[in-house]
């Protein structure tokens, strides 16, 4: 209750200015106590060091990243393919999303498919991006 009272005060506009909108469940503690041999730390920053280098190298400046990309960067860099496409815009038709999330999708969308090494934008890396605003759903399922 508490939680919707809060979610309730976020205005749309200014969750549109926020690219991820994630919930984390607590993890009981028998999760917490398993030894697995997960995603190790290094691995990680090994694959956002590639990433940063190949946005570097994409826009041709140190520091040049996805979420700073101009319009005309998303139109080169981050156009997905016919799936991804359709998808996008069904959720923009069913969650009622602004043309602001709308590029904030493509350019979370652009940062996953760097993070897989991949040149094309699918309809996994949209779908992915969607599924990182829940608060657009959870604002459209009130």
């Amino acid at each position: 209750m508490a939680v919707e009272k809060y979610l309730g005060r976020l205005s749309g506009p200014l969750l549109d200015r926020i690219d991820l909108h994630l919930e984390v469940p607590s993890v009981p503690y028998e999760e917490l106590s398993k030894l697995t041999d997960g995603t190790s730390s290094r691995t990680m920053r090994e694959s956002v060091d590639k990433a940063r280098a190949v946005q570097a190298e994409r826009f041709g400046r140190a520091g040049g990243v996805n979420s700073r990309m101009t319009p005309r960067e998303m139109r080169k860099y981050a156009v997905p393919d016919a799936g991804g496409r359709s998808l996008l815009q069904t959720a923009m038709d069913s969650l009622g999303l602004s043309a602001r999330a709308h590029d904030r999708i493509l350019r979370v969308a652009r940062t996953i498919a760097d993070l897989e090494g991949s040149e094309n934008l699918s309809e996994g890396h949209i779908s992915e991006a969607i599924n990182y605003r829940t608060l657009d759903r959870k604002l459209w399922e009130r």
